[in-house]
Formats: structure tokens, C-alpha cells, sequence
């Protein structure tokens, strides 16, 4: 079985194709997809995605590039979320020290909380990392 495990089905670029983009992808062999949060702001889009193709599944999290911008990351808003049957882990989170387009305060906290969720909830967490390593 092929699984997509990492796409971003609610960006722009698919907005005017999404069907066709989810049917080329069936075709090509991929039974399974995961299209990834990446700002709680879009959540609600993203679970609507799901809801229409029960081959796809979502996360829920917020990218270390949004760490500033986003609303403000908490236990309790990732536990609520996660639990729509859709949702398979948190993130896309984690550290990016490469671009910098968050605080590193911004993103250690954000990144904390969704390793504090995934142990609640036993879901996994799924992480981007970049110029990070030693952290």
C-alpha cells in the first residue's frame, strides 16, 4: 500500500483541482493521504477536505515558520482538535533555525506543547526540523 504521508492539500495551488489532484494520485497507486496543518487558522478547511474523502486523514499543528503568527498554541485547543476521527498526529511542527520566520522562543514553546499532546493523546507527533540539530 502507498501511502502520501506529507501533502498540503488545502494550498492554493490545488484549490481550482483538488478532485482531479486526489483522483491522479488514486491512479498513481496511493491508497492513503495525509494532508497536514500547518496553521491552526486552516484547520477547519483541512478537516473539511477529509470529510469528503474518507481516504484521506489530517493533522492538526502549527509549522515553526507560524510560531509567531498563529494563534496561540495550547494543550487544551490541540487535544480538543485532535479528536475528529480524521486526525493522525500533530504538526507539521518543530524547529526551523534556518529562516528564522519565528522566534526561537516561539517555535521551542509551540513545539513543546504539541510533544506534550501527542503523549496525552498517544498520537504521533510529525516534526520539520532545519538548521536544528543540536537542539
Amino acid at each position: 500500500m502507498l501511502i502520501d504521508s506529507h501533502c498540503h492539500l488545502n494550498y492554493p495551488d490545488f484549490e481550482d483541482e483538488l478532485p482531479q489532484v486526489i483522483s491522479r494520485a488514486e491512479e498513481a497507486g496511493i491508497e492513503l493521504m495525509v494532508t497536514i496543518c500547518t496553521q491552526l487558522e486552516e484547520f477547519p478547511e483541512i478537516l473539511s477536505i477529509t470529510e469528503k474523502n474518507d481516504r484521506i486523514f489530517c493533522s492538526v499543528g502549527v509549522h515553526p515558520h507560524n510560531a509567531d503568527n498563529s494563534e496561540e498554541v495550547t494543550l487544551k485547543n490541540l487535544l480538543m482538535l485532535s479528536k475528529h476521527k480524521s486526525v493522525v498526529g500533530f504538526g507539521e511542527t518543530g524547529l526551523d533555525y534556518h529562516y528564522n520566520h519565528s522566534s526561537r522562543i516561539a517555535q521551542e514553546r509551540s513545539f513543546r506543547t504539541h510533544i506534550e499532546a501527542s503523549r496525552d493523546s498517544g498520537l504521533p507527533v510529525i516534526v520539520h526540523s532545519r538548521s536544528a540539530d543540536d537542539e
